[in-house]
């Protein structure tokens, strides 16, 4: 099938249009754009700025994809918004570019993002995220495959979040979440595993029991960061230990602590 364009919507000359695209009444795809094969720009959204967006992907209403950053230290030039493959824009998601000139804002594949959800300047985001309605994540955030954030979250600046972890509704986030885990309150704190999380996706028992010791270790042995760490690679042979070394290897990479 050909690309089919609105009467109505406006889509500039020197926009690149994979095959199959279709674009609904009075939507705006702005010149540097580039939109992959069968992807679908829902009316009245906007794919403007330096955007890619790879195949599948599907923008709802309103949405803004590729807005310029909201960071006061842009200085001009055009950062860029790199987008996968399968991803979901729903009602009034806004996703920005970078803040400075040729670095990008990343996204994967196969993610959704609710409605009024928020993707600011220079995050780096995995696959298979589930970002509930009114959520944001602040400029440079980190977010790993799997994770869920729920209804109203907000993430801070430069936070990381592991994979398989999820932020609890409303809650405000100020430090990184380790993998498996879940995160709950204003400020959050990590509360337990996610435990549900992990049965969904196909974890065996004896892998959710693992993250289960190493939760206890890390937040309910009353030993301070450094000292969980090495107590769990006595515990198990850390090579052996994907698990562990998991663990070890994000709080070692922690910049703002963990939640």
């Amino acid at each position: 099938m050909a690309v089919v364009i609105h009467p109505s919507a406006i889509v500039d000359s020197n926009a690149a249009l994979g095959e199959n695209v279709l674009i609904e009444a009075f939507t705006i795809v702005g010149p540097m754009a580039k939109i992959g094969d069968n992807s679908v720009l829902r009316h009245h959204c906007t794919v403007d700025g330096d955007v890619e967006l790879g195949a599948n992907n599907e923008i709802y209403p309103y949405a803004m994809i590729g807005g310029l950053t909201h960071d006061l230290k842009y200085q001009g030039g055009v950062p860029k918004l790199k987008i996968g493959s399968n991803n979901v824009f729903r009602e009034y998601v806004t996703a920005h570019v970078a803040t400075n000139e040729n670095d990008s804002t990343l996204i994967g594949s196969d993610n959704v993002f609710l409605a009024y959800s928020h993707v600011a300047h220079d995050c780096v985001v995995g696959n298979n995220l589930v970002m509930s309605s009114h959520s944001a994540l602040g400029g440079h955030v980190e977010v790993h495959d799997h994770v869920n954030v729920g209804w109203g979250a907000g993430v801070h600046q430069f936070c990381k979040i592991g994979r398989h972890a999820m932020v609890s509704a409303c809650s405000k986030l100020v430090q990184d979440v380790p993998p498996f885990m879940l995160a709950d309150g204003s400020p959050a704190e990590v509360r337990s595993i996610n435990k549900v999380g992990m049965e969904r996706h196909g974890f065996p028992p004896e892998s959710i029991e693992e993250v289960r010791k190493i939760f206890k270790t890390l937040y309910k042995s009353n030993l301070n960061r450094s000292q969980a760490i090495e107590k769990l690679k006595e515990a198990g042979d850390l090579e052996e230990n994907s698990l562990v070394r998991e663990f070890s290897d994000f709080v070692a990479n922690s910049g703002r602590g963990l939640a």
